[in-house]
């Protein structure tokens, strides 16, 4: 395994690779010469994430431990985009796979020596409950407290990790605008699920990434004001690194 930002990692795992966020995660990753797992709870997604360019699938429960080992086994990086369906649980709660599997995707990963955990959350979750209006946290209410506890385990799990907190996810084209902010009352709004992703890929490479947690919206998508707005020299540059010199050497 590799020190994050320093080695060339070789595997990484898109946990949550059919959802939205987890296919624009696959569209940025496919180019690279990184080989990438990606992982699906249903055998009806195999074909298609194979089509979209993922160089292995693997069919997961993150409820089931030992699943959850045998996707994260051989990995240098995981990206978290798994994520509850739209469902009454969201308000209610229980066993969520934004708390379980992500605990789950945390403890395979402190075993199999990952350098990096990429997890994506929301606003709202934490100190960040202020960029939410109060009709939205109390729909959701039950998912922020999973996402939460979630985010404690990674966060004081020991592993190298970088959170992200997106305002309302949207489809549109990506914007390479985003406002990132810091400490959890910072910034609130919208933001494509590509941006996101772009984020995500590269912040294992990013040093100024490093065990930290991001609030983050697109320029167009800010609700309001942004506060505690921080500037961070994403590793874009890296992450191209790996789709010419890298191929090259092969």
């Amino acid at each position: 395994m590799t020190d994050a930002g320093v080695g060339t990692p070789e595997r990484v795992l898109i946990a949550g690779a059919s959802g939205d966020t987890g296919t624009e995660l696959l569209s940025v990753l496919r180019p690279t010469a990184l080989t990438v797992r990606a992982s699906t709870r249903s055998y009806e997604h195999v074909d298609t994430l194979e089509r979209l360019g993922a160089d292995e699938v693997i069919v997961a429960d993150f409820f089931e431990s030992g699943e959850t080992v045998a996707a994260v086994e051989d990995c240098d990086i995981v990206y978290c985009a798994v994520g509850t369906p739209p469902s009454w649980r969201h308000t209610v709660g229980g066993k969520l796979v934004d708390r379980t599997g992500v605990i789950n995707l945390v403890t395979a990963a402190l075993h199999a020596g990952v350098s990096h955990f990429v997890l994506e959350s929301a606003i709202g979750v934490g100190n960040s409950k202020a960029g939410l209006s109060v009709p939205a946290r109390l729909l959701i209410r039950g998912s922020l407290r999973a996402k939460r506890d979630a985010e404690d385990v990674l966060s004081r799990s020991g592993l190298p990790y970088t959170i992200f907190r997106p305002g309302r996810l949207t489809n549109d084209p990506p914007t390479e605008e985003p406002v990132v902010g810091v400490g959890g009352t910072s910034v609130s709004g919208s933001i494509p699920r590509a941006d996101v992703a772009r984020l995500m890929a590269v912040a294992p490479f990013t040093p100024a990434a490093r065990n930290r947690t991001f609030e983050v919206v697109s320029r167009d998508g800010l609700a309001e004001r942004p506060r505690n707005v921080v500037s961070i020299d994403w590793a874009f540059d890296r992450l191209e690194e790996f789709e010419t010199t890298t191929w090259d050497e092969d």
